[in-house]
């Protein structure tokens, strides 16, 4: 009898995979708003808790459960995630937003903000290459 081979169809690795084991309950609110304004600048929770000079346990829990910051904790997030305190605590908050790129543009950049650092770093590096390119062309052309 001949033994029969088994293959496995490997996947390749996916930046956006889902790392760990996902949770049985839901984030509370803050650990949400901590999560997507993590997830938006492409930062692993790691990267973040270093950031904060904590380990990326200390700050899983503060996505994962409902925990008591230190006000400067808040105000260092916010920093850290580009984000204001009122929008971590969930409050109201006034529009800082001056100006900024506009409809089809608005919408690609807002795609790219969810993309991992790296990837928004090769965009970048490439839009601006072709904006410096597009105005050597304009000033060369008067």
């Amino acid at each position: 009898m001949q033994a029969k081979t088994i293959s496995f169809l490997l996947l390749p690795y996916d930046a956006d995979m889902q790392q760990g084991r996902p949770s049985s309950r839901p984030r509370p609110q803050f650990g949400q708003r901590l999560f997507d304004a993590r997830q938006a600048l492409g930062l692993s929770q790691a990267e973040l808790a270093s950031k904060m000079g904590m380990k990326q346990a200390g700050y899983a829990a503060w996505e994962r459960d409902n925990v008591a910051l230190r006000p400067d904790q808040i105000s260092s997030l916010a920093a850290i995630l580009n984000v204001s305190v009122e929008h971590l605590l969930g409050g109201e908050e006034k529009s800082t937003r001056q100006g900024g790129p506009t409809g089809k543009v608005r919408k690609v950049f807002e795609k790219v903000s969810r993309l991992p650092r790296h990837q928004q770093s090769k965009v970048v590096e490439f839009v601006e290459a072709f904006v410096e390119r597009q105005l050597a062309d304009r000033a060369h052309a008067h």
